[in-house]
């Protein structure tokens, strides 16, 4: 992950970025052990130890996880989350997130997980006094979203899947976030971590792994060729941009 900078849980079609499951089980692995009908009746070993991992660099904050440029989960070394941070236009501080934004079911789910520490989704709903899973679900994708709240690990639970633990991103990231670049070099930083993971992009492939818009990725992408951290080539009528090592 400190390699790559920015990563995927697993792989997404329409997202140019590596993912950790296809590092640990190669690009076509099959996630189940399966019988001869070919019905799944487990995990394989390598599944196993994706579904744990992903979790457990979270919690030890060897990794930050969660939906933070868009609906896929993602995976950011720490060297990179001041530049994340520093496109929210928010200081830095645990509770910067009431200048922000929010609608009033985020803004309470925001304030409950400050006020009490790391929180599963049921613990919020406890928290809150509500019953409505969809609701809080939706608030948690959003805040993730901001950057206001992200993953802090799981939790076993009697039935189902293990509920992941919510954080207040500036809390648990706090050693990070004490010098926040400029928005400038904040996405230069971003833009040049995509390209080394992904070896070779469209301004559209920037803008789809980031959640940028597709003319602000082409001004990165411009921008780093003049400083020679990117090469460009057409390749029938598509621009591409590719990483080059500092000059200097």
């Amino acid at each position: 992950m400190d390699n790559v900078g920015i990563a995927l849980a697993w792989g997404k079609v329409d997202l140019v970025l590596p993912s950790l499951w296809e590092r640990i089980a190669g690009f076509d692995a099959d996630w189940a052990i399966r019988d001869e009908a070919g019905k799944p009746t487990g995990f394989t070993p390598e599944f196993d130890r994706f579904w744990r991992w992903k979790d457990e660099l979270a919690e030890r904050r060897l990794v930050c996880a969660g939906r933070h440029f868009g609906s896929a989960a993602f995976l950011i070394a720490p060297r990179l989350l001041a530049a994340a941070y520093a496109l929210t236009g928010r200081p830095g501080r645990a509770e910067d997130f009431r200048d922000a934004e929010l609608d009033a079911l985020e803004r309470e789910v925001a304030e409950a997980v400050l006020e009490n520490e790391p929180l599963t989704g049921p613990e919020i709903r406890r928290v809150l006094g509500t019953t409505d899973r969809k609701a809080v679900d939706r608030a948690v994708a959003r805040l993730q979203r901001g950057f206001v709240l992200t993953n802090a690990g799981a939790v076993e639970r009697s039935q189902g899947w293990r509920a992941i633990r919510q954080d207040v991103f500036a809390r648990r990231w706090k050693s990070s976030l004490r010098r926040l670049p400029s928005e400038g070099e904040a996405r230069r930083l971003l833009a040049t971590a995509v390209l080394e993971g992904a070896g070779e992009v469209s301004a559209a492939d920037l803008a789809g792994a980031l959640g940028w818009r597709r003319k602000q990725a082409e001004s990165v992408l411009s921008g780093l060729v003049d400083t020679g951290r990117a090469g460009l080539r057409d390749e029938d009528g598509l621009a591409l941009w590719r990483r080059e090592k500092d000059r200097g």
